[in-house]
């Protein structure tokens, strides 16, 4: 069964930046379009970034402009970096399919806080 594994979170103050990482257990990013979500408590998972087969980037207004999403496909890694984070930012953050593809089983998620 594929995993997925998101690493990169952390405390960081308002103003910082995070690069978070997505490993999976199989050569399965380069398969399918990817996404970064994020969850705050209580609140259904949002999408914030992704990226096509081909490359193709999109990006929620709350991240655009200061978020870049990648995909190293002979790693099978899914990056996310983030700039100029906010409190508003303070999430779990998730990586997965994106639009009509199959749901992988979620990873356990990295826990971003943005404070001071």
């Amino acid at each position: 069964q594929v995993q997925l594994v998101e690493s990169g979170g952390g405390l960081v103050q308002p103003g910082g930046s995070l690069r978070l990482s997505c490993a999976a257990s199989e050569s399965i990013i380069s398969a399918y379009g990817m996404g970064w979500y994020r969850q705050y408590p209580g609140k259904q998972r949002e999408l914030v970034a992704s990226i096509t087969r081909s490359g193709g980037e999109s990006y929620a207004d709350s991240v655009k402009g200061r978020s870049t999403i990648s995909r190293d496909n002979v790693k099978s890694m899914l990056y996310l970096q983030v700039n100029s984070l906010k409190p508003g930012d303070t999430a779990v953050y998730y990586c997965n399919t994106v639009y009509s593809a199959p749901r992988l089983p979620w990873g356990q998620g990295t826990q971003v806080t943005v404070s001071t």
